[in-house]
């Protein structure tokens, strides 16, 4: 696995990334060798965040956690992508490492029995003429209808298929079509 470290308006120490690298090639064997692993450092009003996305195998995994201690916000931001891949184990399976869900005598440590993971299952379908707009009146209809986001054709891009949301810091962004 490759990590990559960042950190934003914090410096540090040498050891905590070690520890990261550490804790995150727990994760390792769900994934082959080519896995990235990126890990975000940043301490606002004295919580310490840690943002880890690991990508290997077609899929991306995505945890944010924080706490008031750096070493607990990595081990919590690495228990969450284990619950995610646990959770959608039977889908994964195909895609992630082969062998990484087969247990072994030692690596045992709950009784409790596993759940049964809820099918996936399409409950509305809606189909929209998806009007060609530019990116500043799909911002304007999303606001509108005061959702979070807003799918259009996109008129600055060749009428390509894209859509504007809300982000939590209260900007915008753009999911655009690659051409």
């Amino acid at each position: 696995m490759k990590f990559k470290f960042s950190e934003k308006k914090v410096k540090i120490p040498d050891n905590v990334h070690a520890d990261a690298e550490k804790k995150v090639m727990k994760l390792a064997r769900f994934f082959d060798e080519a896995a990235e692993a990126l890990i975000v450092f940043s301490v606002e009003r004295n919580r310490n965040n840690v943002e880890l996305t690991v990508h290997g195998a077609g899929t991306w995994f995505r945890a944010s956690e924080s706490t008031s201690d750096m070493f607990a916000s990595i081990d919590a931001a690495v228990g969450t992508i284990e619950g995610q891949i646990r959770k959608n184990k039977t889908r994964l399976a195909r895609r992630l490492k082969q062998g990484a869900f087969n247990r072994s005598v030692q690596e045992e440590t709950s009784f409790a029995p596993e759940t049964d993971e809820e099918e996936l299952s399409i409950v509305r379908i809606k189909k929209f003429y998806f009007k060609p707009m530019t990116r500043e009146e799909a911002v304007l209809q999303m606001n509108l209808l005061n959702h979070n986001f807003f799918a259009f054709r996109d008129e600055d891009n060749g009428g390509s298929f894209a859509v504007v949301y809300r982000r939590n810091d209260g900007g915008y962004g753009l999911l655009d079509d690659v051409q």
